[in-house]
């Protein structure tokens, strides 16, 4: 059949190139690539690229032993845009865009941007795939209430995962999609969690980057399996009520020459001043924001995940370096905006746009931002001139919290506004807690590791860290390996220390971990009003010649409340007074002191009563054991008549 003759949904059309021009198409995987056709008995695959630049493209694959004179694309209107149909080619079938520039003497094989498939590194042609069969979801019920597990108010705590080293099979070889799926499932129900956050799971040409050297902005590594095998492990995970969140990476990507980089003889999707377009940090090209197809690229990209894989949440990598053009470049290596401002205001505009389009076509998602400067309201809507994400990662206090937490407790009375000053800023943002795989290679450490004094200390500090966390306004986020507190920095070339698991101390960490998230989803006063000063009051936040903090944290409804106390010295308070909101019995809920977490033992016989002594200016006390380098929590438990009455004082 002719190329005109074709009529399928995947043909691009006089709208589309509207569209796309004006930087107003978000689903343009419907329309370039690879999309099979059939009809009366004939069948084949309709190929379009965008390639404006180029005088001659054709495709090359299996199907035609790679001769780049079988079949050449023809170029659609004045458009840029080449496409063609090819009768007889099969799902599975390799191919790669062949492509001679007009503006160059060039020529290239180019992988398909808009791929589905992509065969095992290191190979890199793109492979001929449907999508839209071979795979049906059984989630309903997931999504339609997932706006619930993703929204401000909701108990969030997510476990940070890279596919390929979470658990390796016994030959060190990494599992598939679908055996990864129940293995994953049992370990985050487990332990509590509510979402898992994967590495970039987008096809990338160089493992040890960890995803984040993108080439393929559509296609699910196959390292791991087929594009119906990551359905089916998103699926699954869905069906146990837990959510996934995918990092995206639009900051930059890969200089191979197969990927998007002078892609047709002129940087088309990369800034053509390298001032503007290249990262010496990593190697890669930035894209061009300020282009309104590269931005229809993007969108479509993130769009493409949350609605054909039912992906809950993206989480942005490297937003600052996307927003300021003086990014990691010394004076005089950079170009000002048009204002003279080291700010990039078209990726600003683009990531305005990027959360309004995801928010609208996709309610009940998430966007995070990775945004590790002071940029302001990046968490808040774009009509009150925020960037539009519902959420941004707390760098800073993780900063200051480990800086603190890696000294001896001898000098930690000196950094004690390293605790404290997070609760200043709490409320800018609607932030998340991280614990990152960044923080635990490169030199860093492990989280335990980083920890000060011997084996016990350093256990007893890690579980005061974490129940600090668990207690600190913000969602929870653990990298793999941190919850039982692996010794060696993750390497992406082998599994996770699960062995350590057989050690006491070990297993306590991780129970205390379990523990924090079991409490954490019980108790609406750790999690409801997160993002509100009504949800936080300090009962002593000045105690820096003990090291020692308390406070409150309240959910919406009245007297329900968590009182948390930690020590980050290793000597015992007792009696250690603490002023409280209401008088009656407080009961101890959480001690990481707790023999059953790897703890001395110490602790308060389930719980106190309260004194009428006056103490941080409230008429009621505690007199409770404060174990060494640990956490307390209590919940006030009204008596009937203060329930019944409301009279809480």
């Amino acid at each position: 059949m002719k190329n005109d003759e074709i009529k399928a949904n995947c043909i691009f059309t006089a709208y589309d190139n509207y569209l796309f021009h004006k930087g107003e198409h978000c689903r343009l995987w419907e329309k370039f690539g690879a999309h099979p056709i059939r009809s009366e008995g004939w069948e084949g695959y309709h190929f379009a690229v965008w390639a404006p630049s180029a005088k001659y493209v054709s495709v090359v694959g299996d199907f035609n032993d790679w001769n780049r004179k079988a079949n050449p694309l023809k170029q659609k209107e004045n458009w840029g845009i080449w496409e063609g149909f090819i009768p007889g080619v099969k799902p599975g079938s390799r191919y790669k865009f062949y492509i001679e520039s007009g503006a160059s003497y060039y020529s290239v094989y180019k992988t398909d941007p808009y791929a589905f498939y992509c065969e095992r590194p290191p190979g890199n042609a793109a492979i001929t795939w449907n999508i839209a069969e071979g795979f049906e979801w059984s989630d309903e019920e997931w999504m339609q209430s997932r706006w619930k597990r993703n929204s401000p108010d909701a108990s969030i705590s997510i476990y940070e995962v890279h596919l390929g080293s979470w658990m390796r099979k016994d030959d060190n070889s990494s599992p598939t999609y679908r055996e990864l799926a129940p293995l994953l499932i049992e370990y985050v129900l487990k332990m509590g969690f509510t979402h898992v956050e994967l590495l970039p799971v987008m096809e990338h040409p160089f493992y040890a980057s960890w995803g984040y050297q993108v080439s393929g902005y559509f296609a699910p590594t196959s390292r791991y399996g087929t594009p119906q095998d990551f359905m089916y492990l998103v699926n699954e995970l869905h069906k146990n009520s837990i959510g996934v969140i995918l990092d995206w990476v639009p900051a930059h990507f890969p200089t191979d020459e197969h990927g998007l980089g002078y892609f047709d003889g002129t940087h088309l999707y990369e800034y053509t001043d390298p001032r503007l377009g290249y990262h010496r940090d990593w190697n890669t090209y930035i894209f061009d924001f300020g282009k309104n197809e590269v931005r229809c690229f993007l969108l479509s990209s993130a769009l493409f995940w949350l609605e054909v894989y039912h992906v809950d949440g993206l989480r942005v990598d490297a937003v600052a370096s996307m927003l300021y053009r003086d990014y990691s470049r010394p004076e005089g290596e950079w170009v000002p905006n048009e204002y003279g401002g080291r700010e990039n205001l078209e990726a600003i505009q683009f990531l305005r746009r990027l959360n309004e389009v995801l928010y609208k076509e996709c309610p009940g998602i998430m966007t995070i931002a990775e945004e590790s400067t002071a940029w302001p309201m990046v968490s808040r809507p774009t009509y009150v001139g925020g960037l539009g994400f519902g959420f941004k990662w707390n760098l800073g206090w993780m900063h200051d919290i480990l800086e603190y937490m890696t000294k001896d407790p001898i000098y930690r009375k000196y950094h004690h506004n390293n605790l404290t000053f997070s609760l200043l800023y709490a409320y800018h943002e609607n932030f998340i807690l991280p614990f990152s795989h960044d923080e635990v290679v490169h030199g860093k450490g492990s989280m335990i590791r980083k920890m000060p004094g011997d084996d016990w200390q350093k256990f007893a500090n890690l579980r005061v860290l974490y129940g600090f966390m668990f207690a600190h306004p913000g969602k929870k986020l653990l990298f793999m390996g941190n919850e039982f507190g692996q010794w060696n920095e993750w390497n992406h070339d082998s599994s996770l220390e699960w062995y350590l698991l057989e050690i006491p101390m070990h297993q306590g960490l991780q129970r205390w971990v379990k523990d924090l998230n079991s409490v954490l989803s019980a108790e609406p006063a750790l999690y409801e009003l997160d993002y509100s000063p009504d949800g936080f009051q300090w009962i002593d936040c000045h105690d820096s010649e003990q090291s020692t903090l308390s406070f409150i944290r309240k959910a919406r409804a009245p007297g329900e409340c968590i009182l948390c106390v930690c020590n980050f010295t290793p000597v015992p308070r007792y009696p250690f007074c603490v002023g409280v909101p209401y008088p009656g019995f407080w009961q101890e809920i959480l001690n990481s002191d707790s023999e059953f977490y790897g703890g001395s033992g110490l602790g308060n016989m389930g719980g106190k009563s309260t004194q009428q002594i006056y103490c941080h200016g409230r008429p009621y006390a505690l007199q409770i054991m404060l174990p060494p380098l640990a956490a307390v929590f209590f919940k006030w438990k009204p008596d009937e008549f203060q329930r019944k009455s409301g009279k809480y004082c």
